[in-house]
């Protein structure tokens, strides 16, 4: 077995007895005995890490990225002319919104996801229904609960302004069409990443990013089994998830969701796919108790949000901060 390996029969322990995902692949983690806070030994070899870094974003036309950005903000992809996608998706902050209420005063079913890093998911919304950020746009556009209209309907707003179809003309060489609108704003989203967090840094070979604390909680983080459905680049977003395993977490329904992504994740309040926790030790604690059916120290608690709150990056060179409640 290559070294660093996850045996088949751990594995199996891991996903029937503690049941974290529905589905799952590792590379490059071996989980030992939980350390406690405070004396892990931080990993020596980043590569072997199941966390990866944010790449920067993609290559793409930047007149089409400029065109999608103006989408982003234009109110006129809403029924009533009162909602951007900007309206719940906030870029100056977290890239999505400190609510949970729907635009009709109805408590939502879900949390806001956020628009950054969405592109690096495997699926799109929290029960993950949607495989491109194209399909999820245009439900966001004709969801009544969102924006309330449909393709047609923004294309005449659009035909109107001689501005934008010649913005479109010089992007796509036509008029606004179906394929061009969801392609602008999917190629927009696709720029919405943020790199450089210092945990990113510390994958990359600086062994100073991040403080003993830090690291300590990094290593609860894994070897507690968190690790197991939050991986990969996103630290989340590949794989789907049994929720409220051994005690009730949230609201029951749905059983099966997409695991979210931890990146930003100590800026992302209100927590879980229905906003029932407020700050970032409850949710850990939480998770803990219902995912694994182990009780976390004050400790252990510290030292992961600790961990988590190195994953914070930057968007357009600024740290991504938390939405105003």
């Amino acid at each position: 077995m290559p070294k660093g390996s996850l045996p088949r029969t751990r594995l199996r322990h891991y996903c029937q007895l503690a049941s974290l995902c529905v589905a799952i692949t590792l590379t490059g983690y071996s989980p030992s005995p939980a350390p406690d806070a405070g004396t892990a030994t931080p990993s020596l070899n980043h590569e072997q890490e199941a966390i990866t870094p944010i790449p920067q974003p993609p290559s793409a036309d930047p007149a089409k990225i400029a065109l999608g950005e103006r989408l982003f903000y234009d109110h006129r992809l809403s029924h009533d002319g009162t909602l951007a996608c900007s309206s719940c998706h906030d870029l100056q902050t977290n890239g999505a919104a400190h609510r949970t209420t729907a635009r009709n005063g109805s408590r939502m079913s879900f949390t806001t996801l956020t628009v950054f890093n969405a592109a690096l998911s495997f699926r799109l919304n929290w029960e993950g229904n949607y495989r491109t950020l194209e399909a999820q746009a245009q439900s966001s556009l004709e969801n009544p609960a969102n924006m309330g209209t449909s393709i047609p309907e923004v294309l005449n707003k659009l035909d109107a302004d001689p501005q934008m179809v010649g913005q479109f003309k010089s992007v796509y060489g036509t008029a606004p069409d179906r394929k061009s609108l969801l392609d602008a704003i999917a190629t927009f989203e696709r720029s919405l990443v943020t790199p450089d967090s210092r945990f990113d840094h510390w994958l990359a070979g600086d062994a100073d990013a991040l403080t003993a604390d830090e690291k300590a909680g990094y290593e609860l983080f894994k070897s507690f089994g968190c690790i197991s459905c939050h991986q990969g680049v996103n630290v989340g977003g590949n794989l789907y998830e049994r929720h409220g395993i051994f005690h009730p977490l949230g609201s029951p329904l749905p059983e099966l969701l997409r695991v979210p992504s931890l990146r930003n994740v100590a800026t992302m309040a209100p927590y879980f796919h229905d906003g029932s926790v407020s700050n970032l030790d409850d949710a850990v604690r939480q998770m803990g108790l219902a995912q694994l059916d182990r009780t976390l120290s004050d400790q252990q608690v510290a030292a992961i949000v600790a961990f988590l709150k190195t994953l914070t990056g930057k968007f357009r060179n600024h740290p991504v901060v938390a939405a105003t409640p």
